[in-house]
């Protein structure tokens, strides 16, 4: 990657790589992407450094001079033409459009979008990583109680705007503990929508142990998204995921997340596990969801001090990153074969892309999006629940600590100094709050292994594009 300025008043950023035998170049600031081959791709790497030699001048003549003798001075020639062709296009070279609009950004009028209502503070696993201490948030056990859920959907409604389409995600411990509250907020959520022309999406996140084909139904006709968690294969989701007892959750969970997909029309919905350093080979994992006939796949890095045994450490990086390009190739090759699969963190959208806002700030925790205990208090989002520092009110009286609000809303990507000249800012949008803060104290930092995987799979989510890309275009010949 580099980055340079022609003028003083122009930054231009430019990342290249190679993958599975691609040579890839994004141009970070349009998004756009090429695919070009050996004698681009070494004008291009060669390209600041000759400017700055030449100050622009012969630019043309100090290439071939440095790659002569191993191109044609034809060829060299000719592919400095084509980057300059594309410069013209407006597909590279370009200029930051967002930079000198984020004072106007940061302050913008923000309405609230989505709520993740903790439905139950309490859980019937109890899983080795997860940080909400098998549903307690660092508090006690709970469950919400049916005039909380609505007093919060009353507030999203009230917060909401002008904005139609709302999000509210039944999460826990485990929703399901309090599965009756979770119905009438749905028909309450019904009936309020028809009332100030609103559109409720629910999710609803389950652990799968209480899963029954009455949940099945209620969630098929209900829940625009079900997340059903397991690790992957049995070994690994049994380790991690126990029961109290010890015993494992693979075989009780197995088929009824198999049932529950095949009813979704395997749409709508993923499976949702995590990886730690007990499986740093998850691409095995991965597939081992994709082979028992799961489509839409999620499986991420675990969060955890260095303390933790499970916790990723630096040097399990390459590893991963092997395992990511593996996965990548596996992936294409079960797609020309028919038998392809979403992978969550491969998602990308070359095309259109997120908004603006969301290409800034992503999630939009602490504004756009809240948290809500058994008991109605509002924080960023589930990750601080527990947190007093970031109670941000309640659903009765709304948001009180507005300085919070405020923090979160200049959370964004230039505002942390580490993302600033990432090729990858517009795809994470700066990474979980929540993990930087918990690294590092304070929002506006970066959790550095959750960066470096997520440049990894950016680079393969590309690779993947440009894959398909060439498979299709050779299939139409």
């Amino acid at each position: 990657m580099f980055r340079w300025g022609m003028k003083q008043t122009l930054k231009y950023q430019v990342h290249q790589y190679k993958n599975n035998g691609y040579n890839i170049v994004l141009d970070v600031n349009s998004g756009a992407v090429h695919v070009v081959d050996d004698v681009v791709y070494d004008v291009l790497a060669l390209y600041e450094q000759c400017f700055k030699m030449c100050g622009g001048q012969d630019l043309l003549q100090e290439l071939v001079l440095r790659l002569k003798d191993k191109y044609p001075q034809e060829e060299i020639a000719e592919a400095y033409g084509e980057l300059m062709q594309l410069k013209e296009a407006g597909q590279l070279f370009t200029t930051d459009a967002y930079e000198d609009v984020i004072f106007d950004f940061k302050n913008r009028q923000t309405v609230v979008k989505a709520l993740c209502l903790h439905i139950a503070h309490d859980c019937n696993l109890a899983c080795r990583y997860c940080f909400a201490e098998e549903g307690e948030y660092h508090g006690r056990r709970a469950l919400m109680s049916y005039e909380v859920g609505r007093a919060a959907l009353d507030f999203l409604i009230a917060n909401s705007g002008s904005r139609r389409n709302l999000e509210v995600d039944f999460f826990g411990g485990e929703p399901t503990l309090n599965l009756e509250v979770v119905k009438r907020l749905v028909a309450y959520g019904r009936q309020q929508e028809k009332l100030h022309n609103k559109n409720f999406r629910f999710t609803l996140t389950t652990n799968g142990v209480l899963l029954n084909e009455e949940i099945m139904e209620f969630a098929n006709r209900e829940m625009a998204n079900v997340v059903l968690s397991i690790d992957g294969r049995k070994e690994v989701n049994d380790h991690m995921r126990p029961f109290r007892s010890g015993a494992g959750s693979y075989d009780l969970i197995v088929p009824k997340f198999q049932r529950f997909a095949d009813s979704r029309n395997q749409q709508r919905y993923y499976v949702r596990g995590t990886f730690t350093r007990h499986n740093l080979d998850f691409s095995k994992d991965v597939l081992h969801l994709a082979d028992l006939g799961f489509t839409q796949i999620s499986v991420e890095p675990v969060v955890a001090q260095e303390t933790d045994d499970y916790a990723i450490r630096k040097e399990d990086l390459p590893q991963l990153f092997a395992e990511y390009d593996a996965l990548a190739k596996e992936m294409i090759r079960r797609e020309k074969e028919g038998r392809g699969f979403q992978f969550f963190h491969f998602m990308i959208d070359l095309e259109g892309g997120p908004c603006v806002a969301k290409r800034l700030s992503g999630c939009g925790s602490g504004t756009e999006y809240l948290a809500v205990t058994p008991w109605g208090d509002l924080y960023p989002c589930h990750q601080f629940v527990g947190n007093e520092k970031f109670l941000m009110g309640n659903v009765t009286e709304g948001v009180t600590n507005t300085q919070t609000r405020e923090l979160f809303s200049g959370c964004n990507v230039y505002a942390k100094e580490k993302c600033r000249d990432c090729f990858a800012r517009f795809y994470c949008s700066g990474g979980c709050a929540a993990n930087a803060y918990n690294f590092h104290g304070d929002i506006h930092e970066t959790y550095e292994i959750g960066c470096e995987l997520q440049k990894k799979r950016v680079e393969c989510a590309i690779m993947i594009k440009a894959a398909l890309e060439e498979q299709a275009a050779e299939s139409d010949k």
